[in-house]
């Protein structure tokens, strides 16, 4: 694992995400590069009892349109917030560690962030802090294009690849009946392992 790495700015990523920050020594999240639709930076996966549901902040259109990742603004015309809320409870009410965290996860939820990349930089920290993790995230000043380097991870981290290389470990899933289900936000191993998550990534 490289000394220093970079990801994307992302909504409640992966397990995956989490496992590249705990054993990197330096942490950059991209702040420089145009926004991309239909990726880790603004949704996330959850489980449910009618199987994955895929959770999208929704952003200003007008943002959106070639506008640095740190710029784009989240909608608020739409209730995505209440929404995204009870679906998570919906999902993960029953689990071990649900009431144990909520009450923090549903405090920055409802805060009413104006740019996606403030409510992300939230939202890991908080789960950063879950997980036992201490890591200081930089973010970069300028954007370098991707050349392949293998501690950029920017490009490689999507809802639509494999990831580089990480296999979670199975845990007990409260809707996993079927078999475990990988490749799910980082929320799904927080309820469901609590203080043991660390160990799983």
């Amino acid at each position: 694992m490289p000394g220093e790495i970079l990801l994307s700015t992302a909504y409640f990523p992966t397990a995956e995400y989490f496992s590249l920050i705990k054993n990197a020594e330096t942490v950059f999240i991209e702040r420089e590069e145009n926004y991309i639709k239909q990726t880790y930076r603004n949704r996330c996966k959850i489980l449910t009892s009618n199987g994955t549901l895929n959770l999208s902040v929704p952003v200003m259109k007008g943002s959106a349109i070639k506008a640095p990742v740190k710029d784009i603004e989240i909608d608020y015309s739409k209730r995505w917030q209440q929404v995204h809320l009870g679906a998570i409870t919906s999902a993960y009410n029953r689990s071990p560690y649900f009431q144990f965290y909520s009450e923090y996860l549903g405090k920055i939820l409802l805060k009413s962030h104006r740019f996606l990349i403030d409510l992300n930089d939230d939202l890991l920290c908080m789960c950063l802090e879950f997980l036992n993790i201490d890591k200081c995230i930089l973010y970069t000043s300028t954007f370098q294009p991707d050349m392949g380097l293998p501690s950029d991870f920017r490009y490689r981290l999507s809802p639509k690849k494999k990831g580089p290389g990480f296999t979670s470990r199975p845990y007990i899933q409260v809707f996993g009946d079927s078999g475990f289900v990988p490749g799910l936000s980082i929320l799904d191993l927080i309820f469901n392992m609590g203080p043991e998550s660390e160990g799983y990534i």
